[in-house]
């Protein structure tokens, strides 16, 4: 059922794309207005561009992604701040291990959070997600997230509810592999581990008209050129490291983003968020005060805006199942999302009186 719905879904984004024949022209990928940037990527969807490959229900989550990129590790030896620690970039990227840079920063990571099951293909939690759940960009921010709704998740990629709207988008089948291998002792140790930790601000959003040049890794990661002129932001977001290098190198998990986002779009989100401005519902109503969550509802202040606008858009599309979600959404349009986004990267995740750092972007 799993691999149907999948198959499915990626036929009818084909021939909404390319047409039904081969050869055929693409047209827009399902609306002029689709954020090709929220899915890590800079154009839309066009003929030859690769596709996330299949992903039977019998697949290894390793089988479901692009081959990785080989990368020579020179056997230099990196550091971060504030860590006696030190890693080669091959180490610091390693699918069973990876670095853990601040082991003070979390409680003991169970062993499918800190080096995965190799005899499965699934890959370390820690190595996407970090030790500290932060996450970046291009995945989930899974920290302080209820232990409830990360098995509700589980289950929604195992069974073909939360797929990708874009079909470039390969982390998301990846997800839905891993779903299905986890054992459900594996299922509790991840649920309840990342549930007990906090949330950390590590968005800085900034309203502009401009924005850097940006290129996206291998993983969908969007880092800036250096010494590119800037260019026009338009109506889209672009959210880069704070110290791209620690980021994309060495996989820093305290680093923080920068969103750049439309000039006007705070005020905008904010009417939205906390009025539904005539169009949905106040987001208060079912995430509680200050957006922090309520019981087993998610918390969602303080999210990278790509992440929170991919699953908008997501819902929207009806890529990502939820009953409660489809009436918020359904008179949305791709600005409001957009808007909404902006401001939700803007909020703490947690009370004022939390102490919190800031660093500029290197």
């Amino acid at each position: 059922m799993v691999c149907l719905k999948r198959t499915i879904f990626f036929e009818l984004v084909a021939a909404a794309v390319f047409g039904s024949s081969v050869g055929a022209q693409p047209t827009a990928q399902a609306s002029p207005d689709w954020p090709h940037w929220a899915y890590g990527f800079l154009s839309p969807l066009a003929p030859g561009d690769r596709l996330a490959p299949p992903c039977p229900e019998t697949a290894r989550p390793t089988e479901c992604r692009y081959p990785p990129p080989v990368v020579q590790d020179d056997g230099t030896r990196h550091g971060l701040p504030d860590t006696d620690l030190s890693f080669t970039r091959n180490e610091a990227h390693y699918d069973y291990g990876p670095a853990d840079w601040y082991p003070g920063d979390h409680p003991r990571m169970p062993d499918i959070v800190a080096h995965g099951r190799e005899s499965a293909g699934i890959r370390a939690c820690a190595l996407c997600h970090y030790p500290n759940g932060q996450g970046k960009t291009e995945n989930a921010h899974v920290a302080g997230l209820p232990a409830a709704y990360i098995l509700q998740q589980l289950d929604a990629f195992a069974n073909g509810d939360r797929l990708s709207s874009d079909p470039r988008k390969v982390n998301t089948n990846e997800m839905a592999a891993i779903a299905r291998g986890l054992t459900d002792t594996e299922k509790r140790e991840v649920a309840e581990y990342y549930a007990s930790i906090d949330l950390q601000q590590f968005i800085r959003v900034i309203e502009s008209e401009e924005a850097p040049q940006v290129r996206p890794n291998s993983a969908g990661l969007m880092i800036p050129v250096p010494d590119a002129s800037a260019i026009e932001l338009g109506q889209r977001i672009i959210e880069v490291p704070e110290h791209p290098k620690r980021t994309e190198l060495q996989r820093d998990p305290r680093g923080g983003f920068v969103a750049y986002v439309p000039e006007g779009s705070l005020s905008k989100g904010e009417a939205l968020v906390t009025t539904g401005a005539g169009k949905t519902i106040q987001c208060t109503v079912c995430h509680g005060q200050g957006l922090r969550g309520l019981g087993d509802i998610p918390g969602i202040a303080g999210r990278t805006a790509s992440y929170t606008m991919r699953q908008l858009w997501d819902f929207k599309q009806g890529t990502r199942v939820s009953q409660i979600m489809v009436p918020v959404v359904q008179s949305l349009s791709v600005e409001d999302m957009l808007n909404i986004s902006a401001y939700l990267a803007s909020q703490t995740p947690y009370p004022a009186a939390h102490s919190t750092t800031s660093s500029t972007i290197e």
